[in-house]
Formats: C-alpha cells, sequence, structure tokens
C-alpha cells in the first residue's frame, strides 16, 4: 500500500526540499497503518474539503462593525495581525514567519491586482478582527485562510465575509464555492450553516518548523 510508505514519502519530501526545517506531505487517504509515521516525528491532519453549489449568503453584519475588499493599509493591518498571532501562540519562529507571511501577503495582493483573487475583512472600529481570500479557478472558488480573533467570535463576521466573497466570485463566473478545513474544526457548523456539504477528505502528513 503505497500510501502507507511513510518513509518512502518522507525520503521524497527531504529530496524536493532538502533546506526545509518543516515537513508537510498531503495523502490521497488515511493510512491503515497511521504509527508507521510516529517514528518519523510526523502528525497525521484530517481536512475536509466542503462544497456549496449555490452561492453561499451573506449573514447580516454587526452595526459595530465594517467590512471591505482589502487594499492600501489594509495589507499592513492583516500583516501585522498575522505577526501578532504567531506571537501569542508561539507556532513559528517570529523571525522565519515574519519573513514567510510577508512573502505570502505579497502574493495576495498580486492575485489581486490580477482579478483572480480578492480578500476581505471585517473591521471592529480601525482594528481589522476578521478577514479571508478568495481565488477564481475556472467556475470554482476556492476560499483562503479564514480567520477571526478569538475576542469577536461568535459575531457572525466569518458567515458575512464568506457571502462578500461569494458574491465576488459569482459576479467573475464561479458557480461552485469550495473551503477546505480540519475535520474535527468548530468552523465546519459555521460553514455548513452557509450552505456547504462535505465532498471530500485529504489528509496531511506534517511537523511543523523546528
Amino acid at each position: 500500500e503505497l500510501v502507507g510508505d511513510a518513509s518512502r514519502w518522507m525520503q521524497t519530501f527531504q529530496d524536493a526540499f532538502p533546506s526545509a526545517t518543516w515537513v508537510s506531505i498531503g495523502l490521497p487517504e488515511y493510512p491503515a497503518h497511521p504509527e508507521a509515521w510516529e517514528p518519523l516525528g510526523l502528525e497525521l491532519e484530517r481536512m475536509e474539503v466542503l462544497r456549496a453549489d449555490k452561492k453561499p449568503a451573506s449573514a447580516e453584519i454587526d452595526p459595530n462593525y465594517t467590512s471591505r475588499n482589502l487594499s492600501g493599509k489594509d495589507w499592513d493591518a492583516l500583516l501585522q495581525r498575522e505577526i501578532s498571532e504567531n506571537l501569542k501562540s508561539g507556532e513559528h519562529d517570529p523571525e522565519s514567519y515574519e519573513r514567510f507571511i510577508r512573502r505570502t501577503i505579497e502574493g495576495y495582493k498580486e492575485l489581486s491586482n490580477r482579478g483572480v483573487a480578492s480578500w476581505f475583512g471585517a473591521f471592529y472600529g480601525t482594528e481589522l478582527v476578521a478577514d479571508l481570500g478568495i481565488v477564481v479557478c475556472g467556475e470554482t472558488a476556492r476560499y483562503q485562510s479564514v480567520q477571526t480573533d478569538e475576542r469577536h467570535r461568535k459575531k457572525g463576521l466569518a458567515s458575512h465575509l464568506l457571502g462578500m466573497a461569494a458574491d465576488w466570485a459569482g459576479e467573475r463566473g464561479c458557480s461552485s464555492w469550495v473551503i477546505v478545513t480540519e475535520s474535527t474544526n468548530d468552523a465546519g457548523r459555521v460553514y455548513r450553516k452557509a450552505g456547504f456539504s462535505p465532498d471530500v477528505e485529504t489528509v496531511t502528513a506534517y511537523r511543523s518548523e523546528k
């Protein structure tokens, strides 16, 4: 069973990315013997692809918040929010993560400038407290990085932004929308309420940055 050959896929990853201090290997299904990945220091994560063939509706937003497409100085706000969240969690080395997220956001801006993607944010005053992106892939729109500050959750912000992004993609010819989330993630309930249903499951064998 090829998917269960942990050593083989670990070696394939190392050959392709010899200087990587992290590991991320996509698998087509969950291995029959997950314990084979443990000696390599890898964890297995199930991800669920949710799909909607009807445009997700936008929830009403609390009047204390505003929302818009990100542009101009909004990108700096997104950068600072990402850096701050990483410092709080301690998940990644601050210096390497800042380099990574700066490059990532530059990529977001490039896609936005080309008109094939857009990022949306909800603001509490001038503070960016929720955001997500969406990319047009033919007739399918794929959501990117849905995030809400923990202090502003359960306010309907994610649902509101999901609908905003869906409208934007629909105007560009999309007729289906997909989003990827952890199989055990509570956010899945928000997506299902917005009209998404399970499509396929993906699995990742990973190890965070050393």
